[in-house]
């Protein structure tokens, strides 16, 4: 991840079960809140067309398929670092752009890094994803393994019965080893939203997790019935707001799962911006987990360049 030299990454400031047990969030403002921005006008033209840019520079470019192949990764990692064609390169004036990384399986980091060379970083789901099952040993081992096959980031999932259960302890504890483990890596914790059934619970794991040295909070794995969302976003962001205020670490965000479309990309665009401010707009502080989103934000800066849309086949598919 590329900061400015005085960034502070997160560290662990220890578990606050006061702070956590007295945490409410309230559904009918936060939904009002989320529909108020998803439904607003959106900006137009060259404004538009920054910010799609901007969408494009805080990509984790992803697979996570079971039917994964070196060949398949090797052109996610050539899309990563080539992600619009070169004639819209050249219109546009963005010689250099790449998306924020790549993120794939274990077994892809190899295929992934001979590409690479470095010039991008590699993030690694890891900690027995997307269901987190597996013995809290064998999730250890999964991150060091990854961390030295040369995994610069890794996305672990965190236990959901912990939250389900309220056992804050056990998922501090659990998220503590998991930093420890990546040692230099950063580490994004999914909290797998879409299964913890409320947004306290959605707000009381962010919390436990920030305070366990989590360098980012991520919202889904894209394997459950429900991922992202604009109000499981917002109530995100606002932990991580308030984590800056009391503790002075800017904690990044990435909202993962059904982000698909230029629209929903500037809303999550938008939700960083006025919750956060512009310092957050920034790879090391944003992120977007997607597979298809890429192909309509070219579609949209083409129309952009040229005045016309093209179909989804006249663009390379990562």
């Amino acid at each position: 991840m590329t900061q400015s030299p005085d960034f502070k990454r997160n560290q662990a400031v220890g578990l606050d079960l006061g702070w956590i047990n007295q945490i409410k969030v309230n559904r009918n403002a936060t939904d009002r809140r989320a529909a108020s921005l998803v439904n607003r006008r959106t900006v137009k033209k060259e404004y538009q067309a920054a910010w799609l840019v901007k969408a494009i520079q805080c990509i984790d470019l992803t697979t996570l398929g079971g039917d994964d192949t070196p060949g398949r990764v090797e052109r996610l990692c050539m899309k990563a670092m080539r992600p619009l064609r070169s004639d819209l390169v050249e219109a546009l004036g963005l010689p250099g752009l790449t998306t924020g990384a790549v993120c794939v399986y274990h077994e892809m980091i190899a295929p992934a890094k001979q590409v690479l060379a470095g010039r991008l970083p590699i993030a690694a789901v890891s900690t027995g994803f997307p269901a987190g099952l597996t013995s809290l040993e064998t999730k250890v081992r999964e991150i060091e393994l990854s961390v030295a096959a040369g995994a610069s980031e890794i996305d672990i999932v965190i236990t959901r019965q912990h939250v389900l259960t309220g056992n804050w302890q056990a998922l501090f504890d659990e998220m503590v080893a998991y930093r420890q483990a990546c040692g230099e890596a950063h580490v994004k914790a999914i909290l797998a939203t879409g299964d913890l059934l409320t947004l306290e619970n959605v707000a009381k794991a962010s919390w436990v997790c920030m305070m366990a040295g989590a360098d980012f909070i991520k919202t889904s794995t894209g394997k459950e019935g429900v991922n992202a969302t604009i109000p499981v976003a917002l109530t995100m962001v606002r932990t991580i707001r308030e984590y800056f205020e009391r503790h002075g670490f800017m904690v990044g965000f990435k909202p993962a799962g059904g982000v698909s479309s230029a629209k929903s990309a500037m809303q999550y665009l938008t939700v960083m911006k006025e919750e956060l401010g512009n310092a957050w707009l920034a790879p090391h502080l944003f992120r977007i987990g997607a597979s298809s989103l890429l192909t309509d934000i070219e579609r949209q800066l083409e129309h952009h360049v040229t005045g016309n849309y093209s179909a989804n086949h006249r663009h390379a598919q990562p």
